[in-house]
């Protein structure tokens, strides 16, 4: 049963890592090597690829583009859905179930079903190709999550809690700050993992709501066909280095984000 086990958890490994691997075997290879057939390993390794990446204005600003509209939109969302999330598990008021769940109904449609309205509203006020225009558009999609996630942590904090801390002195923004927050830490954590992967993968508002300043990096990736065809290399070193901020994600959240699948609704 224990060799069974193995194989199949050998198995799944190799299913997983296949592809990245692939995508950073590709990275060190030429445009005419990749093109000659699939090799194990590159037979000229070469960092013209990466090089590309790291001094190209259009390659590296988009990166930076990317990373400042994720951060705007996870520290927004993070704001908005921790008050919001406290008020569905500490009170109870007139349709507060069917407004809880047409938060969801958000979460659940597609980005397509909002994209001409958000279109048509940042170019009419003057948003249009900002990072902030991005960022505010996840939101619709962020918010709603992190506030069922954050909701079903916060309702495992006995309520005791709160009125002791009110009992004891403490106003109401110092000890949601100093005690209640730092009780949910793993839910904040695991929040912020989902915020940061929605918006770091999400293609199709980044690239309609942005042109030409704040196009992030998922957009630019499907913008390398030139002249002499697609730069395969230069793609995957690319996709390589998108790779990173998302495994610097996970491992500094990494403890928070195992307790919240543990204790949380997640």
């Amino acid at each position: 049963m224990r060799l069974r086990k193995s194989l199949v958890m050998l198995v799944y490994l190799l299913f997983v890592l296949v592809p990245i691997y692939s995508l950073v075997n590709m990275s060190f290879k030429s445009n005419r090597e990749i093109l000659g057939g699939l090799t194990l390993w590159p037979t000229a390794p070469t960092l013209d690829n990466y090089r590309v990446v790291f001094t190209e204005p259009t390659w590296y600003t988009s990166y930076l583009n990317s990373l400042s509209y994720v951060s705007m939109n996870m520290l927004i969302s993070l704001l908005v859905a921790l008050p919001a999330a406290y008020a569905f598990s500490r009170y109870r008021f007139l349709g507060d179930k069917h407004m809880f769940f047409w938060l969801l109904t958000n979460r659940m449609a597609p980005p397509a079903v909002f994209l001409l309205p958000f279109f048509q509203l940042y170019s009419a006020v003057g948003l249009f190709d900002t990072p902030i225009a991005v960022a505010l558009a996840h939101c619709l999609f962020n918010v709603p999550l992190a506030v069922w996630i954050l909701e079903g942590f916060m309702s495992s904090v006995p309520k005791e809690i709160d009125e002791t801390a009110y009992i004891d002195g403490y106003t109401f923004p110092k000890f949601f700050i100093r005690i209640f927050l730092p009780m949910i830490r793993p839910g904040i954590g695991v929040t912020a993992f989902f915020c940061f992967m929605f918006s770091w993968v999400e293609l199709l508002l980044a690239r309609t709501l942005t042109s030409v300043d704040a196009k992030p990096i998922v957009a630019q990736m499907t913008r390398t066909v030139s002249a002499s065809g697609i730069d395969w290399g230069v793609l995957a070193a690319a996709g390589v280095v998108a790779l990173l901020p998302g495994i610097a994600v996970i491992y500094f959240v990494r403890n928070h984000v195992a307790k919240g699948f543990a204790l949380g609704r997640v």
